[in-house]
């Protein structure tokens, strides 16, 4: 069967929310009022109530379908049974790969403190985001305990340092740039997953040389007896 046709009304409102997506990310939530997103979609404001109350329940629109999003990718990877490095990376990919397929709206989430710009927002974000810092805490606890990662610190201590790292990216990052996400997906998770030093490298791989390595062979015994010298006779 065709799919139904989709009504005005959900146009005009996928509509405002766009506008007022591309309107946050150039000028800011608080430096953007609604009469900018009706005037930029050719509405009155009055015209806007009818599809959103206020300022903060269109920000939720455009914010917290990323955020149930990215738990639900992470719900998966976290409950899979693969290793826990690939577990990592996945994870990291589950996170940044939304700023190239939703760049805007993961960049309105993160930047501009918005998490503090009324309690609406506080409260339902607060609640989404700290159950996707549980998972990422998890998933690093989880690979502590198996043995596959070092016990350097605090899961939820080195969970915080990646998700600073990948959400630093709100602040330069721009999809038509020569960096890809995938590469700098490859590029976090070496940092990560690797470090940055030198001897740190050469270390792990010296030591898979040598468990890679055939074992010694044994050195033959000799059976002849000892010879006699001219004082022993």
């Amino acid at each position: 069967m065709p799919a139904a046709p989709v009504s005005k009304a959900v146009r005009r409102r996928e509509e405002i929310i766009q506008s007022a997506t591309e309107l946050f990310d150039k000028q800011g939530f608080f430096n953007t009022s609604l009469d900018d997103v009706a005037q930029a979609i050719g509405l009155k404001r009055e015209a806007l109530y009818y599809y959103f109350k206020n300022r903060t329940e269109l920000l939720l629109a455009i914010i917290e379908p990323q955020a149930i999003d990215l738990i639900a990718g992470l719900k998966d990877i976290v409950s899979s049974n693969l290793p826990s490095e690939e577990k990592l990376q996945r994870a990291m990919e589950n996170h940044l790969d939304r700023f190239d397929r939703h760049c805007l709206e993961m960049t309105i989430t993160l930047r501009d403190g918005i998490m503090g710009s009324s309690d609406p927002v506080q409260t339902s974000m607060t609640r989404v985001w700290k159950t996707y810092e549980k998972l990422w805490t998890a998933l690093i606890k989880d690979g502590q305990a198996s043995g596959q990662f070092q016990n350097i610190g605090d899961p939820k201590m080195i969970a915080f340092g990646i998700l600073g790292m990948c959400n630093w990216l709100a602040r330069w990052y721009k999809p038509d740039k020569d960096v890809s996400i995938e590469q700098l997906t490859d590029t976090y998770f070496k940092l990560v997953s690797q470090g940055l030093s030198q001897h740190t490298f050469n270390t792990s791989a010296a030591a898979a040389m040598v468990q890679a390595a055939p074992a010694p062979k044994p050195t033959p015994t000799s059976t002849k007896a000892p010879r006699k010298t001219a004082r022993s006779r």
